[in-house]
């Protein structure tokens, strides 16, 4: 019997992070946490009221005292899919938005978001058997996580996918406009001085610009058995 593990999955935007570490918990049957949706919902919640736009950043104090009064929690509907919640209000859908995407990273800089978001993921995955994918998971969430992965792709094929998500939920914006915004998130989240974007040093790093999902997903299937095995 193989010991629950905690699984880490950083990585760039647009590199299929979620559908793997949905595919892992369902897998598993592990708990799955989508910690980028945590700091979208703080996005949207700041979008709403006001608080953050692309240009000019977001008013810190306004977020950093709501933060302590937002409720974000995870939900599994009767189709599988998992949904995110704000306040009790399924926000899936409007999370992502190209607007949305367009000043996450402006709240995800905020030091006090990041260390209350934090505190709450440590929280969802102290019992081990999880999966949670992000940023900084395998470097600050869960530095002692068993299996750390860090995932990413070429520029322009991470581009053509997010536009191909972005086509699918009827938003329409050129490949050239995903492009620029994911090399914008990318720049702000490897630069930014707090929990910055980077691989962990004892990560195994998933290349999957020429690699199909079902090749990738038994990879890591390996690495989890190969994992488990050192810890009987």
């Amino acid at each position: 019997m193989y010991k629950p593990l905690t699984i880490a999955i950083d990585g760039h935007s647009s590199t299929g992070k979620s559908t793997l570490a949905k595919q892992l918990a369902m897998e598993l049957s592990y708990v799955y946490v989508d910690s980028g949706a945590m700091y979208r919902a703080v996005a949207l919640y700041a979008l709403r009221n006001g608080w953050v736009s692309k240009e000019h950043g977001c008013q810190d104090d306004a977020i950093i005292e709501a933060i302590k009064g937002l409720i974000i929690t995870f939900e599994i509907d009767s189709t599988g899919k998992n949904n995110t919640y704000l306040n009790g209000e399924c926000i899936e859908e409007q999370i992502r938005t190209m607007e949305v995407s367009n000043v996450v990273s402006h709240v995800a800089k905020l030091v006090p978001v990041r260390r209350r978001l934090v505190a709450l993921q440590q929280a969802m995955g102290q019992q081990g058997g999880v999966v949670m994918d992000g940023r900084d998971i395998g470097t600050v969430v869960f530095p002692d996580a068993e299996l750390k992965i860090f995932m990413t792709a070429s520029d322009m094929i991470r581009a053509q996918r997010r536009k191909s998500e972005l086509d699918s939920s009827g938003q329409e914006h050129s490949v050239m406009e995903v492009l620029q915004n994911l090399k914008s998130r990318d720049k702000a989240d490897m630069e930014r001085s707090d929990s910055p974007l980077v691989a962990a040093d004892d990560a195994k790093i998933l290349d999957n610009s020429a690699i199909s999902r079902p090749a990738q997903f038994d990879v890591v299937l390996k690495w989890i058995k190969e994992t488990s095995k050192k810890l009987l």
